[in-house]
């Protein structure tokens, strides 16, 4: 049986922290930029962490075989 890949497009979206948990970069700071605030596009500079409802489903396609 071949090796299992990941999904290219999640390795590239999300990373896994040392502790096991997944961190993701906030979505909004690529364009319109102009109508947000300072301190609203500073805020969008910094990751978050993703729920962990949803963390099992990224976690099967970033390791296939766990």
């Amino acid at each position: 049986m071949p090796k299992l890949k990941s999904k290219s497009g999640i390795t590239k979206r999300f990373k896994i922290t040392g502790t096991g948990k997944i961190k993701r970069s906030k979505a909004g700071a690529s364009h319109l930029l102009t109508s947000k605030s300072q301190g609203r596009k500073r805020g969008l500079r910094h990751s978050a962490l993703v729920s962990k409802s949803d963390a099992h489903r990224i976690k099967k396609f970033i390791v296939p075989c766990s």
